[in-house]
């Protein structure tokens, strides 16, 4: 297990569940991985929810906004990425041919955020931590463990991302799947794979992957308790095992377990 009480800039820092049903939702994950619910007032009638793990900020949902129904937005997972200056990530991004969803503001104290859309479709929030650093707890089952980038333009979106963050994205030589890294300073931290392994017609967008303990078993019970199995349970070689999935509502994640 780790503790978090930063996330250095480039980093994924918080990830955050649009819901069509949020109290459905509390109770599929909290089987799931464990996570304890912890529900803040938003506004009238509304609730932000907190999932902690051992006492820990691990994710965060909320109930799909109404622009969001107003646009057909499905069930997702939103990932954040932490930046020094969501201002000045907000004005490069758009440099580069990114489209702003929502320009920065303030979450209260917690940080200042916006909603930015890649120049391939991919969707991501910067954020810039003020009281809250983001995501607390990190390599145990049921956190957040790293993340793909499903896009039509993988080297589009390697060079936006790559000038915004300073990510390194390249092919490991011995792997011939055409797999793309990313690579945040010294740390491995997601992926696009290639474009012809897309289902096509849909949209670009990240996938997180959460750690656990069992794939199978993880999977087992996420399909008793309503998830729909996208990929069942496999074995990568030398990687380890996963499985991707749609909680109830539909929003898609992946489960993994490395091999080392």
């Amino acid at each position: 297990m780790t503790n978090i009480d930063k996330h250095p800039a480039g980093s994924f820092c918080w990830i955050e569940l649009h819901t069509s049903d949020q109290s459905a939702a509390k109770g599929f994950y909290e089987s799931v991985f464990g996570w304890a619910a912890h529900d803040m007032p938003m506004g009238p009638g509304e609730v932000y929810t907190i999932f902690r793990l051992q006492g820990r900020d691990a994710a965060a949902g909320c109930g799909l906004r109404p622009e969001e129904r107003s646009h057909g937005v499905p069930s997702h997972w939103m990932i954040y990425i932490a930046v020094d200056n969501t201002d000045a990530a907000v004005a490069k991004a758009q440099q580069l041919g990114g489209t702003i969803l929502a320009p920065a503001f303030d979450v209260m104290d917690a940080g200042r955020m916006a909603v930015v859309q890649d120049p391939t479709g991919g969707i991501f929030c910067p954020w810039q931590a003020n009281r809250s650093t983001g995501i607390q707890i990190a390599g145990i089952n049921g956190t957040l463990c790293w993340a793909d980038l499903s896009t039509p333009d993988p080297q589009r979106a390697s060079a936006f991302y790559s000038a915004l963050l300073g990510w390194n994205i390249f092919a490991d030589p011995k792997d011939t799947s055409g797999y793309l890294h990313i690579k945040n300073g010294e740390q491995f931290i997601g992926g696009i794979p290639p474009a012809n392994r897309r289902q096509p017609g849909v949209p670009a967008h990240w996938m997180a992957y959460f750690q656990v303990d069992d794939v199978d078993a993880t999977a087992n019970k996420a399909k008793q308790s309503g998830a729909k199995l996208f990929l069942p349970p496999m074995t990568m070689e030398g990687v380890g095992r996963m499985s991707v999935m749609a909680d109830p509502q539909g929003a898609v994640f992946a489960i993994f377990k490395s091999a080392r």
